[in-house]
């Protein structure tokens, strides 16, 4: 089986900078396979909060992870400066797929990608809703 191609920033449609903190790394020196998770949500809410004009205490509409997946393909540590680009890879009636990726500042390859995927509900009944408005017109504007 050929090993997919590790994804570029010409890849995403949206970057922001993320710091890695002295409290990410691990025994081994290097930034914790779990942390990644934490990278890629920051980027994500942040794209929601910047272009969706989502309001995480006080939109009726919530994201909940459903899905996610991580494949790393160089260590990053503190006190690496590092960003995490954004993309949409699918958007349903009220689900929505993300890809996600770190990369050490100034650097074209990924040092790990992945994605996520948010179902948005009702934050009362955690029914789901459909993504709708200025939310879906962000997430229309990172669709690859």
């Amino acid at each position: 089986m050929a090993k997919a191609p590790i994804p570029t920033r010409s890849d995403y449609h949206y970057f922001a900078p993320i710091s890695t903190r002295w409290m990410d790394n691990d025994m081994f020196g290097h930034v914790n396979n779990v942390t990644y998770y934490s990278y890629f949500d920051t980027v994500a809410n942040g794209y929601l909060i910047e272009r969706g004009g989502f309001q995480p205490t006080l939109s009726p509409v919530i994201g909940y992870i459903v899905s996610s997946s991580c494949a790393y393909h160089r260590s990053i540590a503190f006190p690496d400066a590092i960003e995490g680009g954004f993309r949409v890879n699918r958007l349903g009636n009220s689900s929505v797929e993300y890809g996600v990726a770190i990369f050490k500042q100034g650097e074209d390859e990924a040092c790990a990608h992945g994605t996520m995927t948010h179902v948005f509900v009702d934050r009362e009944t955690e029914k789901p809703q459909p993504i709708e408005g200025q939310m879906r017109e962000a997430l229309l504007a990172a669709l690859v």
